[in-house]
Formats: structure tokens, sequence, C-alpha cells
């Protein structure tokens, strides 16, 4: 398995400058922070492991209940999702309303500001 590439600070920083508005001015480092209430049950790296939850590398474009290995529910497989910007930041905003029968256990992220800078690091992270 190919060793995961770390990123520089510039390397980031050129990175979040290609995605849209907001996104490009989100805050990497509160992002980060927002990922540690996703880090027990999720891994972004390039290593690919599913966990309680599954692996978020590469998750958008990715359709909803794809990733191999990983026993989803019934309603994440058949929901039809194609993971973008738009769909994550409903679905992360409250999972149990957006796609009722899913097994994500989290509570959601109501704030705007602290949703945008968590769907920031996730696509640098997951690339």
């Amino acid at each position: 398995m190919a060793t995961p590439h770390t990123y520089t600070d510039a390397e980031k920083a050129a990175i979040q400058a290609t995605f849209p508005a907001p996104y490009n001015t989100a805050d990497l480092a509160a992002g980060e922070t927002q990922f540690n209430k996703c880090r027990s049950c999720h891994t972004i790296g390039a290593d690919k492991m599913n966990m309680v939850g599954p692996h978020l590398y590469g998750v958008f474009g990715r359709k909803a209940g794809s990733v191999a290995g990983f026993a989803y529910s019934d309603a994440m497989k058949n929901s039809g999702i194609v993971w973008d910007d738009d769909s994550l930041a409903k679905f992360l905003r409250d999972p149990k309303a957006d796609l009722p029968g899913n097994r994500m256990s989290f509570p959601g992220i109501k704030d705007d500001a602290a949703l945008g800078d968590l769907l920031t690091r996730l696509k640098q992270a997951t690339q």
C-alpha cells in the first residue's frame, strides 16, 4: 500500500484556493477540530480503513452506501445520494432527519461556519 502524502501548509492552501466559495476561505484548523467529532467512527486518510463508519477518503463524488466491505443500512444503500457539497452539508446538519433509517448516531452540526469548516477539511483531506 502506498504511503499517504502529508501535505505542507502551502499545499493545503493551494488546494483550498481551488474550492468554490465559501470553502475557499474556511478555517482548516477549525475544520480539523470539527472532524474530531467524526474521528471515533471515520478515517479520512488514503489508507481507506473502515471503522464503526466507512472511510471518507474520496467521499466527494462517491455514491452513498458504496464503500466495499462496509455494512450499510438499507436506507443508505438505497438513498441514491451522490455525495457533493450540498448533499453532505444537508446530511451532516441533521443525519437522522435527512436520511431516516440510517445508522449514524451523530447529532449533526447546526452552525453554518462550523459545518463549512468541516466540509473544507474533508475536501482537502479526502482527495
